[in-house]
């Protein structure tokens, strides 16, 4: 009995530790490391960052599959930025797609634009595989079919990346519905923005937002062809050739959110599986000598990784303690039984016509059913045979 009530107990304050303990050491620690500077500054007055060149070579890079419904508006985007039309050239290729996408590339014209046409379906990470052969620019910009970039955010980027010491450059990704345009930005998207910002901070930056990134070109490294999460993998690479990852808010995108919860869902238990692969290969990021980002790594990502483990694990020590003589386990249990109570009423909506309880509601629906997409994508990398082709959204 002594050892499930530790395990309960490890488990259970893993989960409070990553969602909750984690963010306070790391705005914490970010807020002390800017008065540093702060004052090193006061007493130095020497510049905390240079000036930085805005006119590198940019190469803007996109694969796309079945995107008729959203290309042509892409691709004007794209041709509509401010950045210097010399410096910058467009790379969109089709992979395989069998609707009317290839038309629509053909119908442009200009000489920033390049499209590839490819008859066979191979996914994401081998189109972009290729792609990066043709790019000889100084920077790449990665994006997606259905995203949009404000007009400055290519200079934002480069701004940024051009920055000393600087190999892979987060931009920011703002979500809308895609009937009534509304920023469906949700509570913890936010959380999650306010992470990247302070682990930016630290130089401990995991990943990007994949409808806006950069990298300076030389740090590419080809991915393997069943690579899911590309964006993750790409920029970890980066890192890994000590190069300093930022985030820059200021380099804004629009994306539009999953049309429904199913689809949702369903990318959810995709990328799921993409995080447990990514996490068996990448496990020079289990070294401490990465210092900060092997922290928020361990924090941030595996822990998160295998919360839907720790909450099975909770609420099965949970129960086998209920005859322990600390009555405390009752109460614990009661409060995990009322949590998962609370999670099926907001999954069948009973109570969003009560606003004092539906915020609370809809953040714990949130949080149980992205576990369980979490855990689906356990099993489904455990099961399956993953492949990077597309398993695309409907828009």
């Amino acid at each position: 009995m002594k050892y499930i009530e530790i395990l309960f107990w490890v488990v259970s304050l893993a989960i409070i530790y990553s969602y909750v303990i984690y963010p306070f050491i790391l705005i914490l620690v970010s807020a002390l490391l800017q008065c540093v500077r702060d004052t090193r500054y006061t007493l130095i007055k020497k510049e905390r960052r240079l000036d930085a060149s805005d006119d590198s070579s940019v190469t803007i890079v996109i694969s796309a599959f079945n995107e008729e419904s959203c290309i042509k508006e892409r691709i004007e985007n794209l041709l509509a930025l401010d950045y210097p039309a010399e410096k910058l050239n467009i790379l969109v290729a089709s992979d395989g797609s069998t609707d009317n996408t290839n038309s629509i590339l053909a119908s442009f014209d200009d000489p920033r634009l390049s499209t590839f046409c490819f008859e066979e379906n191979r996914g994401k990470i081998n189109v972009l595989n290729d792609l990066m052969e043709r790019v000889t620019s100084e920077v790449t910009v990665f994006s997606d079919a259905n995203t949009a970039f404000e007009k400055d955010a290519v200079t934002q980027l480069v701004m940024s990346i051009n920055q000393k010491g600087v190999g892979a450059v987060c931009g920011e990704l703002v979500l809308v519905d895609a009937h009534s345009g509304d920023n469906k930005d949700n509570l913890y998207w936010k959380y999650e923005q306010v992470l990247k910002f302070h682990e930016s901070r630290l130089d401990a930056l995991l990943g990007a937002n994949g409808g806006i990134y950069a990298i300076k070109t030389k740090f590419y490294v080809p991915l393997p062809s069943n690579t899911i999460i590309d964006d993750f993998c790409i920029v970890m690479n980066v890192a890994r050739q000590n190069q300093s990852v930022v985030y820059t808010p200021e380099a804004k995108a629009i994306e539009e959110i999953a049309p429904s919860m199913q689809e949702e869902a369903n990318r959810r238990v995709r990328i799921g599986a993409g995080n447990y692969q990514a996490f068996a290969r990448l496990t020079w990021l289990l070294n401490p000598k990465y210092k900060w980002r092997w922290f928020s790594y361990i924090s941030h990502k595996v822990i998160r990784w295998f919360v839907p483990h720790f909450m099975i694990l909770s609420l099965s020590t949970n129960f086998a303690l209920l005859w322990h003589s600390h009555s405390i386990y009752t109460y614990l249990f009661s409060a995990q039984v009322a949590f998962y109570c609370l999670w099926l009423l907001g999954s069948l909506k009973l109570l969003k016509n009560i606003p004092i309880v539906s915020g609370l509601v809809s953040l714990i629906t949130f949080f149980v059913s992205m576990n369980i997409s979490l855990f689906r994508g356990y099993i489904r990398y455990l099961t399956s045979n993953l492949s990077a082709t597309w398993q695309r959204t409907s828009r």
